[in-house]
């Protein structure tokens, strides 16, 4: 049992303090003033994040939101604080009359009671505030604990940082600053927030002691909201940094490695040199999002085949980041792995999309793959839910009529059709994702002006009415990279909600 706080050595005389200067009516009126205007204000702020209730999901909004509701449970407090100082200068209405005189409303969630006392180290006389019983949840009928007493309201834990406290106020005469945990008379554990000061006598020696005590549960439990998500967001913003950066490194061990534009020569012993007629000069470009920091599922692909022919693919995956990514790459690698074999592009299709359905991740995707023959310059294709090729010859552009096919991974057991087109020199095939217009963008086909929404359908056939008025240009190019370029004047730097590709292929004269 420890010492009784008096018995331990009292601290030499003080000067006697200067008396505190009280407030007056016109102070605490504008200090509630202006706590009211900043209540507005948070008020205003927590409506707009309450807007957002289905991004409830977002680390940063949940951070957003607990350092709202911290704020505002910061000003319910003030505002009590001050309303029950104006309701106690000289002159003002008695504390019975207060709440009708106040000058704030009332806090939706009240804040902890508060609540003083004061030790009399001569007298063993204590006083208690009617608020400090109903903190401790004790009748004023029982009396209020002594400094003794006091320790056995605490959490067992908390007992010695009471005793360090109050012993550091008697003994050295510091201040009381800290906090501690209660269980109330009714068995609930409360925190409690403790500041006070020794009162000295006219010889200055420590007399009594005085504090205020405050509840101060609900900050605590609101900080600690305000701490878990901070961290929770941190975790996030690591987590998504981290997933860019594999989905990108994966990308790019995946997506053709070159760079401007890739000839293939024409097959055959006759003549192999790149550029000759009939052989292809393609070009390409990926195009990420303007709205998202993650990576999409799109990939553009040309392989040379050993029978010389040249296999082309532009597709999609629903979904960002790394399982996108990482699905991407195995339907690629499987549609480079059967090609070799000599499969024609209808049953390429149907293998991708039996792999897709039957995959761990399970996505819906749409590509279209082509095989062009350089001896005969045919080409046959089939697509998946995908928009067709554009044919562009003799600086006028139709799209490709499309075999039927669904998207990937949306039915099993698919049978995929396929189509065939003769080409001829200085024809230019261009394939594309559907992400490379924004869906916001105004349309034909948009379901109102007001809502500003695009259908699938209308929103493929935009893009592709907007890539056929490049003909003209397409007629002038000289590479498959001029016409790259062309195409990202006009959609390089318009925002996307999605990521894209690009790949057109030239005919060589």
């Amino acid at each position: 049992m420890p010492r009784p706080y008096w018995e331990y050595d009292m601290p030499p005389p003080h000067e006697d303090r200067p008396a505190a200067r009280q407030p007056g009516h016109g102070t605490v009126d504008a200090l509630i003033s202006q706590t009211r205007t900043l209540r507005g204000g948070i008020d205003a702020v927590r409506r707009e994040t309450a807007d957002e209730e289905p991004l409830s999901e977002d680390p940063q909004l949940r951070w957003q939101r607990a350092l709202v509701e911290l704020a505002v449970h910061h000003l319910d407090g003030l505002g009590e604080h001050l309303d029950q100082l104006r309701a106690g200068l000289p002159g003002a209405e008695g504390p019975e009359e207060a709440p009708a005189g106040r000058l704030l409303p009332p806090p939706e969630h009240p804040p902890g009671r508060a609540g003083s006392a004061e030790w009399n180290l001569l007298t063993d006389d204590v006083s208690w505030s009617e608020e400090l019983f109903e903190l401790f949840g004790r009748r004023p009928e029982d009396g209020a604990p002594t400094l003794d007493e006091l320790p056995s309201w605490l959490v067992e834990e908390d007992t010695g940082l009471l005793t360090a406290m109050v012993t550091g106020c008697l003994v050295d005469s510091r201040p009381i600053d800290g906090e501690f945990r209660i269980v109330r008379g009714d068995g609930a554990v409360r925190t409690v927030h403790m500041m006070g000061e020794p009162v000295l006598d006219a010889d200055g020696a420590t007399a009594s002691m005085w504090a205020v005590l405050r509840d101060v549960t609900e900050e605590r439990r609101r900080r600690e909201e305000v701490h878990d998500t901070r961290d929770s967001l941190r975790h996030h913003r690591h987590a998504a940094r981290t997933e860019h950066r594999l989905a990108v490194q994966l990308q790019e061990a995946v997506l053709p490695a070159w760079r401007g534009s890739l000839r293939f020569p024409q097959a055959g012993p006759a003549d192999g040199t790149p550029g000759a007629p009939g052989s292809l000069d393609i070009a390409a470009h990926y195009l990420p999002s303007s709205s998202s920091a993650l990576i999409g599922g799109d990939w553009f692909d040309a392989l040379r085949l050993p029978d010389g022919r040249t296999l082309l693919s532009v597709g999609g995956l629903t979904g960002h980041g790394v399982t996108a990514t990482s699905t991407m790459a195995m339907l690629l690698g499987a549609l480079r792995g059967m090609a070799v074999t000599g499969a024609e592009p209808g049953p390429l299709m149907g293998w991708l999309n039996h792999l897709l359905d039957a995959s761990a991740q399970p996505a819906l995707g749409s590509a279209v793959c082509c095989r062009y023959d350089p001896t005969a310059r045919t080409l046959s294709w089939s697509q998946a839910g995908h928009p067709a090729p554009l044919l562009f010859r003799g600086g006028r552009g139709r799209s490709l009529r499309p075999p039927e096919g669904l998207l990937l991974g949306a039915v099993s057991d698919v049978t995929y059709g396929q189509a065939e087109e003769t080409l001829e020199p200085g024809d230019v095939l261009v394939l594309h994702t559907e992400g490379l217009a924004s869906h916001s963008s105004e349309s034909p086909h948009s379901t109102g002006p007001e809502t500003g929404t695009t259908d699938a359908a209308g929103f493929a056939e935009t893009v592709a009415e907007r890539l056929l008025g490049f003909a003209p240009r397409f007629a002038e190019a000289r590479t498959a990279q001029d016409c790259v370029r062309a195409v990202l004047e006009e959609f390089g730097v318009k925002e996307r909600e999605d990521d894209a590709c690009v790949l057109i292929a030239r005919i060589n004269s």
